[in-house]
């Protein structure tokens, strides 16, 4: 089971919800959420980077007694930076150019490309004890994270009662008021892209209209600005969750496309 987030503030959550939350404070992406004894946390931060694209500037995780704190190209273990691969008990670090793996020996993998994609595998024993933006894991989409009881949110509001609250930091919530644009106009483009034979193999492993649907509104967001973030991230995600699904998608990119 999977939660991942990708590109222009698109989620997906362990039940499989897609949805986009543009926020850039300290969030809860995915946390062991009982009562007692916590075994783990993750929380991101976002912010824009020189091309102004949204991408996650750290990670900060915490498993049982240890805190790991990602940046690019860096790995700080309780408070030390640490050479790659590291391994302590029940932990190992991995980086390369590409992508910053963890595994953690209590049921979590999370694999990071360094920039806007960051991927977290959990055991099933979490079940329905998991909060935060990859939801609660309870194999339901919908409930529990957009509708809780009587009341129903949109995902900017369930986006922004992720936040963590830390004293000195000032950053704006989203505006829960602001309605996404209809982009339907970018179907038929979306669709093409990928459902194109290089991905023939995905087909039936993944839902692919929540992927059309992720691509049209990166499309509208990046309206006629067509660098290679706009398009690629959405299809880089869709290759990425294929292959994790046991698929294999042929290559993709070209010299002129992504």
């Amino acid at each position: 089971y999977v939660c991942s987030t990708w590109g222009n503030n698109h989620f997906k959550t362990f039940d499989g919800d897609i949805y986009q939350f543009p926020g850039i404070c300290e969030y809860n992406f995915a946390s062991d959420c009982r009562e007692s004894y916590k075994e783990f946390s993750i929380h991101i931060q976002r912010g824009l980077n020189s091309n102004n694209h949204p991408e996650i500037q750290y990670i900060l995780i915490t498993i049982k007694d240890f805190t790991v704190y990602l940046k690019p190209k860096l790995a700080v273990v309780d408070g030390r930076i640490v050479k790659t691969p590291y391994y302590s008990s029940g932990l190992l670090i991995e980086t390369n150019d590409i992508y910053t793996k963890v595994y953690a020996k209590l049921g979590l993998i999370l694999i990071w490309n360094q920039e806007d994609a960051l991927m977290v595998e959990l055991d099933s024993k979490f079940n329905n004890h998991t909060c935060g933006l990859c939801g609660d894991y309870n194999g339901v989409p919908i409930y529990n994270e957009f509708i809780n009881g009587d009341a129903s949110y949109n995902s900017i509001t369930y986006g922004n009662l992720q936040k963590i609250s830390k004293p000195n930091t000032m950053c704006e919530d989203p505006d829960e008021t602001q309605a996404l644009p209809s982009c339907n106009g970018h179907r038929d483009e979306c669709e093409r892209l990928l459902t194109s034979s290089a991905f023939a193999d995905c087909r039936l492993r993944l839902n692919l209209e929540m992927y059309i649907q992720a691509c049209m509104q990166d499309k509208c967001a990046c309206s006629g600005n067509e660098d290679s973030f706009c398009l690629c991230s959405t299809i880089s995600e869709y290759s990425r969750q294929c292959s994790h699904a046991g698929g294999r998608p042929s290559e993709w990119r070209t010299r002129d496309f992504c």
